[in-house]
Formats: structure tokens, C-alpha cells, sequence
């Protein structure tokens, strides 16, 4: 096993991955950028390694300097997290060529599973059913222009080596075309370091399902069920739930077996995630693989009681999978909601700032995975999300109602959130008896509103920055970078 090993990534994700690393006994290294110097993840590591300014392909995206830092800690393994170049083959093949592990699959398998469009003809080719669309990328307008005839409108162009919403477009008319395609290139380009897109026929009103699969080194491969991820908004998941309210348990089987289907003809090693589209005839066709861990992992975690991160870390050290697919019997339902510092009231445009209170909701079957703290200022330069919010509970309705409770009891001051929100869709009677799909906020929410800011609230985060003067982090000795003040150290001695 594992010595020490390096998280490529910032925020939430990094904190979770030290979490279980630190349980298996294994030494954290993290990264950091100029804005990042008193995050959580860096504050949570053993060690923390500067690697340059905010711009991400001068930091997060750089693939020689994270491998120099992995070095410079004496990392024996990297963990990409999810998102920058977890899903990046470059980067994967220069782990593997480093002589330091990669915990996912191998670089070979990223490069075809993680083009959109080799992986769509991979699946094409094993008889798997995929939905029409082109099996080539491209970063020509014109070129796309003429595929797009053959596609027909509606239909979606899509980032080749991406996911999470990034690098998408909706285009219903062919005149909305060219401006579209431009777009979604230029943001795949910033997100990915890779601008090429493919295109592909857009459903209606399809449901979103994901199933997580697990595969070792020895040729074992099974499946954990599934999620459902149609609650989407502009392509992006927010809201995710497993069971799906739509599967029966035989249509759970022969989707399960898709999937290892899938795994075994890409010759795939360690976690990752097949996604299917599902119509309203119970049919199903291929979407993608996500070759990294999903966002949206815990709920798995939570029904089967399994530390998806400690299977990875497992896998990737050259373990057998101790698990069997009879092994795999999920208890509860679980829904998580993604926290992200945005502002409703301004077009969901992201909310960077200071978190002056921060009292996240506690209490039996939640979870809260987080990368924030009381004092930390949130950037402008990453994704928005803040934590992940999650509930178990015996089944959907419980599950719904403990979400509701624990959003309301969400308190942070100093930023907006989308909270509200979420309140509002797991409130309405369509999500209660489980009729979503991928175009359920479009459709449902595109007028929505938060109610009127209560003053008092902002006038007391005023009144409580003030009181605080929210001094500068005290340095930590662990790490030898920079944490938040202890109550020791603001409050003095306590009194018994």
C-alpha cells in the first residue's frame, strides 16, 4: 500500500479523498494556487505544495507541475479527483511515465473511453445501443455545420474530452447553430485544454442514469446500481438521487449488465461510471463513461455502505476486488444536493466572497462533504460548488422530506446559495412522485424566484463581521501552511 499520495485537485473533492487516505494510515500531499493558499484542502493535507497563479492552466491544468510536486512530496500515487484533468490521458500517461501511480483507469483506457466519440463508436461496435449522433470530433464550424444536417435539430453539441455540463449547447434551429458550436468550443477549450466537439440527436424529455462500476486488475468487474441525474440545470447536475423512482429490478439488471458489458470490452481498471439515457418505453442508449470518480458518489456510498475512494486507492495498488455483484445489496434511499456559491436572484451567476457564518445541518442520515470554512474566501476562478449535501433514509419520501429540512437548516451568511432552490424542486408535487427528466428545470423552473431577502439577516452578518474582525488564519504547525483560528485561540481557556 500506499506511503503517501498526492490529490491533484482543490476543494471538496481533495477533502473527501484526504478523509479516507488518512483512515488507510496513508500520508496526504495537496496542491494549491495563489487563491488557494487557505483553502480547506490545503489546511486538511500533511504537506502542501505551491504550484503557481489562479489561471488553472497555469496550476490545476499543469501537468508537469503537479508531477514535480508529487516528487517534491515523495507521492507514490496521484488521486485526480474529479474535473481538471481527471479525465485527461496526457496526464495520466505522464503519471504512469513518472513512475508514480495513477489511481483510475489506465491512460490507455482514458484515451478511448474519455473521447466522447471513440467511445461511442466502441460501444456502437459491441452492440450496445448509443444514441445517433456523430463518432468523430471536430474543431471545424463548418465541418460541424454539414454533420449537423444529418443529425438533425434539435440536437446537442458536446465537448469530446469533457463532461459536467461543460462544453455543451442546446441548439433547436439550424440558424442557432454556428454561434452554438463556436461557444461550446471555446469553453471545452478553457475547461479541458481540448476544444473539439461532437454532436448528438437531443431526446425528449429522457431520464438521466448513471450506473457506478467497480473493476480490478484481475479481470473482476461489477456494478453498485445506479443514480438518477435528471434533475440538470444548463446540462449540469444538481440534484441526484439513487434508487431511480424508474427502475424496476429487471431493468436494473439488464442495465447493470450493460454496463459491465461496457467496462469489459474497454478492458476498464478501477472506478468508474457508464451513462445511460432512458426513454419513456424503458429503452436505454449509451451517453458516455466518466473514467474518474462521480460527484455524485456518495449516495452510492450511503446505500451500500462502501468507501468508493478506499476501493480506488485499493484497485490502483494491484488489489483483487473482495466484493461479488451478490455482495452489493443497497439499503435506503439517498438524494444529494450540490451547494454552489451562486446568486439566484442574478441569473445563478456565481457568488465569490467572504463566508462571514457558516452552520451546516446536522443530524441522523446526513452527510456533508465539504471544502469551505467561517472566514474562507470563496474565488473567482473555480466551479461554484461549495460542498455536497446528502440524506439516507429508509425510503424516497423520508429521504425528500429529511433533504427538505436539512436545506432549510443550511445556514451560511456572506455568500448566496442556491439552497433555496433545491427547496423549491424537491417541494414540487412532480419531483414528489418522481416524474423527472433531463429537461424537468427548464421546463418546470425557468420562472423561478426566491422569495425577498430577509434585511435583518444581512444586517446581522454585517453586525457579526464586524464583532469578529475576522482576523487573519493562525499558521498550523501540521502542515506548515495556514488553518482557521481555533476557538482556544479566540475565546481563550474554556470554562467547565
Amino acid at each position: 500500500m500506499f506511503k503517501k499520495m498526492l490529490i491533484a485537485n482543490r476543494g471538496e473533492i481533495a477533502v473527501r479523498i484526504m478523509r479516507t487516505a488518512k483512515e488507510m494510515g496513508i500520508k496526504t500531499a495537496a496542491i494549491f494556487s495563489d487563491a488557494d493558499q487557505k483553502a480547506l484542502h490545503v489546511l486538511e493535507a500533511d504537506e502542501a505544495v505551491h504550484i503557481g497563479p489562479a489561471e488553472p492552466k497555469e496550476s490545476y491544468l499543469a501537468i508537469e507541475k503537479i508531477i514535480d510536486a508529487a516528487k517534491k512530496a515523495h507521492a507514490q500515487a496521484i488521486h485526480p479527483g474529479y474535473g481538471f484533468l481527471s479525465e485527461n490521458a496526457q496526464f495520466a500517461k505522464a503519471v504512469e511515465d513518472s513512475g508514480i501511480v495513477f489511481i483510475g483507469p489506465p491512460s490507455k483506457v482514458i484515451a478511448a473511453l474519455g473521447d466522447k466519440t471513440c467511445a461511442r463508436q466502441m460501444m456502437q461496435d459491441g452492440g450496445v445501443p448509443v444514441i445517433p449522433g456523430t463518432t468523430t470530433a471536430s474543431l471545424d464550424p463548418k465541418a460541424l455545420a454539414e454533420q449537423a444536417k444529418a443529425v438533425g435539430f434539435p440536437l446537442l453539441v458536446k465537448a469530446a474530452a469533457g463532461g459536467g455540463g461543460k462544453g455543451m449547447r442546446v441548439v433547436e434551429q439550424p440558424q442557432d447553430f454556428a454561434h452554438a458550436c463556436q461557444s461550446a468550443i471555446s469553453e471545452a477549450a478553457a475547461a479541458f485544454g481540448n476544444g473539439a466537439v461532437y454532436l448528438e440527436k437531443r431526446l425528449a424529455r429522457p431520464r438521466h442514469i448513471e450506473i457506478q462500476i467497480l473493476a480490478d486488475s484481475h479481470g473482476n468487474v461489477i456494478h453498485l446500481n445506479e443514480r438518477e441525474c435528471s434533475i440538470q440545470r444548463r446540462h449540469q447536475k444538481i440534484i441526484e438521487e439513487t434508487p431511480s423512482p424508474a427502475l424496476t429490478p429487471q431493468l436494473r439488471e439488464k442495465m447493470g449488465a450493460a454496463a459491465i458489458a461496457a467496462a469489459k470490452a474497454a478492458g476498464y481498471v478501477n472506478a468508474g461510471t457508464v451513462e445511460f439515457l432512458l426513454d419513456s418505453d424503458n429503452s436505454f442508449l449509451f451517453l458516455e463513461v466518466n473514467t474518474r470518480l462521480q460527484v455524485e458518489h456518495p449516495i452510492t456510498e450511503l446505500v451500500t455502505g462502501e468507501d468508493l475512494v478506499r476501493r480506488q486507492i485499493e484497485i490502483a495498488a494491484g488489489k483483487k476486488l473482495s466484493l461479488n455483484q451478490e455482495d452489493i445489496r443497497p439499503k435506503g434511499h439517498a438524494i444529494e444536493c450540490r451547494i454552489y456559491g451562486e446568486d439566484p436572484q442574478n441569473g445563478f451567476m456565481p457568488s465569490p466572497g467572504r463566508i462571514l457564518l457558516f452552520s451546516p445541518p446536522q443530524g441522523p442520515g446526513i452527510r456533508h462533504d465539504c471544502g469551505i470554512y467561517e472566514g474562507f474566501t470563496v474565488p473567482t476562478d473555480y466551479d461554484p460548488i461549495l460542498a455536497k449535501l446528502c440524506v439516507l433514509a429508509p425510503d424516497r419520501p423520508q429521504a425528500i422530506a429529511r433533504m427538505k429540512n436539512a436545506l432549510a437548516d443550511y445556514a451560511l451568511l456572506g455568500i448566496s446559495t442556491n439552497t433555496a432552490f433545491m427547496h423549491a424542486v424537491l417541494s414540487s408535487a412532480e419531483f414528489e412522485r418522481g416524474e423527472t427528466y433531463t429537461d424537468f428545470l427548464p421546463e418546470l423552473f425557468s420562472s423561478w424566484s426566491p422569495k425577498t431577502e430577509n434585511d435583518a439577516l444581512f444586517a446581522l452578518a454585517g453586525v457579526l463581521a464586524q464583532m469578529a474582525d475576522l482576523k487573519s488564519p493562525a499558521k498550523s504547525a501540521t502542515a506548515g501552511k495556514w488553518r482557521p483560528a481555533t476557538p482556544f485561540e479566540t475565546l481563550g481557556p474554556w470554562r467547565l
